[in-house]
């Protein structure tokens, strides 16, 4: 049996077996059902949460989707995002002719097949998400989402040997590698935070012999984390929501409905000049947004109705219900389900599904609906400045 990419120690009476993988590499998945087999483990420890768990093992993840509560709940750009990672990953397993995830299914199918506990030891992915989100200022926010897109729609193939190179990442430590070196704060919760979670949890595996199965980037970690205690509360521990961000959502609204009515009182040509400027800034962006995902004509005149109105009311957003109306004119069908995962591999295949279309209507939609309330907003300023 090859011992490379095996590492070995003993920790209080129990031994432990760390196996660095590719998470899209023939050669892993390979090795992960040769070790345990020769190992017959009591437990094996696999880099997966919960959810993912749950994901990688549905084949009909997408199939289940509610599009409708998706938009209910705001988790469009979340599930958005999600699909998009999820496309890169496909990618490149796709290129090498393998299941995305191939190496944690052999484990969790190895880990059956020789009666060995099977153990979830990664931190949950939205904790993850939420303490890389919450680190990170507008600017970080924006360039992170630019450089996830860019990695995705990068057409470049890899060759098999620069795959085997890249087991120094995971999945998703390998569509952020760039970013993290611009923003080194974004290592501590995405790789840091969770080599001690792994570590605990493969420590606190039952029985004597451990084998764990991880992405190379965290086999260093994890071996200098495992010799110490870690509190798995505090790190799943989700940051409170900054008030800051929430005080100036409230406050640009209210100060531009007061500009607006007082320059109205005082001035009511200017003032209806303000009222006409914002609407139009806010609903025809809007709009706009809507038109570039190839919403109906009914998602963009509900997108240039509404944004004026929901841009004074941050609870409200334009995209929220752009996205409704598109899924009720253009109902996803089973079959636009079915082809997700193939659809998100390329730009066109996102604006062409109507599934990905509706997500895409509710973010393009949002952000036209921003713009304009800054332009918009910046151009009732001027006006009052004028006037008084």
């Amino acid at each position: 049996m090859s011992e490379e990419n095996i590492t070995r120690f003993h920790l209080d009476g129990k031994e432990i077996i760390l196996i660095g993988t590719a998470h899209v590499s023939k050669q892993s998945a390979e090795q992960v059902k040769e070790v345990i087999e020769a190992e017959q483990p009591d437990s094996v420890c696999v880099e997966l949460d919960q959810q993912r768990f749950k994901s990688i093992k549905d084949d009909n993840k997408w199939k289940n989707t509610d599009i409708f509560k998706v938009i209910k709940e705001k988790k469009a750009t979340m599930l958005l995002m999600n699909m998009m990672i999820s496309s890169f990953q496909n990618r490149m397993a796709k290129q090498f002719g393998i299941n995305p995830g191939q190496e944690m299914l052999q484990g969790i199918e190895s880990a059956e097949e020789n009666d060995a506990n099977l153990v979830l030891a990664d931190r949950n992915i939205q904790v993850t998400f939420s303490r890389i989100w919450r680190n990170l200022g507008f600017t970080g926010k924006f360039k992170l989402l630019m450089s996830i897109v860019y990695s995705i729609f990068n057409n470049e193939e890899i060759s098999e040997e620069e795959l085997e190179r890249m087991k120094s990442q995971d999945m998703l430590d390998s569509v952020l590698q760039e970013f993290s070196q611009s923003f080194p704060r974004l290592k501590e919760p995405l790789i840091d935070e969770r080599d001690q979670y792994l570590a605990q949890k493969i420590k606190e595996a039952p029985g004597d012999k451990v084998v764990a199965i991880l992405g190379a980037a965290h086999v260093p970690g994890v071996t200098n984390e495992i010799y110490r205690e870690h509190d798995l509360k505090q790190l799943s521990k989700v940051p409170p929501k900054s008030k800051k961000p929430k005080i100036i959502a409230w406050a640009i609204p209210l100060l531009i409905l007061s500009v607006i009515v007082y320059t109205f009182f005082n001035n009511p040509s200017a003032g209806m000049y303000q009222a006409i400027s914002w609407i139009l800034w806010n609903g025809s962006l809007s709009a706009i947004g809507t038109a570039v995902a190839f919403g109906h004509p009914l998602a963009i005149l509900t997108a240039f109705l509404v944004a004026p109105i929901s841009s004074l009311n941050p609870l409200l957003a334009a995209g929220w219900f752009a996205g409704f109306v598109q899924a009720f004119v253009r109902k996803p069908s089973v079959s636009d389900f079915e082809k997700l995962s193939e659809d998100v591999h390329t730009i066109k295949g996102f604006w062409n599904n109507k599934v990905t279309r509706i997500l895409l209507i509710v973010v393009m939609a949002n952000i036209g609906s921003s713009l304009g309330t800054f332009i918009g907003g910046a151009d009732v300023i001027r006006v009052f400045l004028e006037n008084f």
